[in-house]
């Protein structure tokens, strides 16, 4: 039987997506009271690592260890494939030799390519095009505060990057509404904003993009390796800070997430992302460990 993978969120159906979101929850409780069970016990995660990570290194590394299994951190400089070695070649004998892999990498193609030649479950922990794993843990995190995410309005603000593509990839599966307010030039791809049909609106104006929103979002306007456009993008995004000001037309009980690490005074004001009323960021990255653990359980389990 071939391994499931999860290299977007659309891997999984509403139904899985769903039952996921639930698992994580239950699992954070299970934590928070010392319940946990060793279910990994003599499972290895293979974590390979192009991109540099704070929270997605920990959280998977933490995972496995509160369930019993263990974890191999491999940069490039650690694997054959900071020499040269074909992606394929290096799946093949990976995952020969651990449980399930994660991978954080520039290109999709190259993950897509690495899981084709799997065989074990690979997830996607970041690429150009996608994040989903952060959407998991979002997702958790207004469920767990708000409740059924089902019906309600987002608004993302900023760059149409990989987040804001799971976002628009999760609009359909998660039953919401997405407003996007991005400059010119830096909209998501539009092949994939189609296929969303009428759940997406794209514009320019985040006052009108946060209007009645329930959940406001937004990320760092230079990502990883796109260092040599921060100038030129802190201009052409200086309208797109969320701050209390934007907020004050969202709904009353309105919730702030950032997938961090946040540059306070760019994207997001100091004063907003340190109020608890609105920023729940800190639960949000928590929320990484928990959700991370839910969808390795499953996919070890859908095998």
């Amino acid at each position: 039987m071939k391994p499931r993978h999860f290299l977007r969120l659309t891997d999984l159906s509403a139904a899985e997506l769903s039952a996921l979101i639930d698992s994580a929850i239950a699992l954070k409780r299970v934590h928070r009271e010392g319940r946990e069970q060793p279910v990994m016990a003599g499972k290895v995660l293979g974590m390979l690592f192009e991109k540099s990570s704070t929270r997605t290194r920990v959280s998977f590394e933490s995972g496995m260890a509160q369930m019993g299994g263990s974890a191999i951190f491999l940069s490039p400089s650690d694997t054959q494939l900071g020499r040269g070695e074909p992606v394929e070649d290096t799946a093949r004998v990976l995952s020969r030799m651990v449980d399930i892999i994660m991978v954080r990498t520039y290109a999709h193609a190259k993950l897509e390519a690495f899981a084709a030649h799997s065989r074990v479950p690979v997830i996607n922990a970041l690429t150009d095009d996608f994040h989903p794993c952060q959407i998991l843990a979002d997702i958790q995190t207004f469920v767990e505060l708000r409740g059924a995410i089902a019906g309600r309005t987002l608004a993302w603000i900023g760059d149409g990057n990989n987040m804001c593509q799971s976002y628009i990839e999760a609009a359909p599966l998660f039953d919401f509404e997405l407003r996007i307010a991005c400059p010119r030039g830096y909209e998501p791809d539009p092949a994939l904003t189609a296929s969303a049909g009428s759940r997406i609106q794209v514009g320019r104006d985040p006052v009108a993009a946060v209007a009645g929103a329930d959940l406001v979002l937004t990320d760092v306007f230079a990502s990883m390796g796109q260092e040599e456009e921060q100038q030129e993008r802190a201009a052409r995004f200086a309208d797109f800070q969320v701050n209390h000001r934007l907020l004050q037309d969202a709904a009353p009980d309105a919730l702030f997430m950032h997938c961090l690490p946040a540059h306070r005074g760019e994207e997001v004001s100091a004063e907003l992302l340190e109020d608890p009323r609105y920023s729940v960021v800190w639960e949000e990255a928590e929320n990484r460990l928990h959700s991370q653990k839910a969808l390795m359980r499953f996919l070890l389990s859908a095998g």
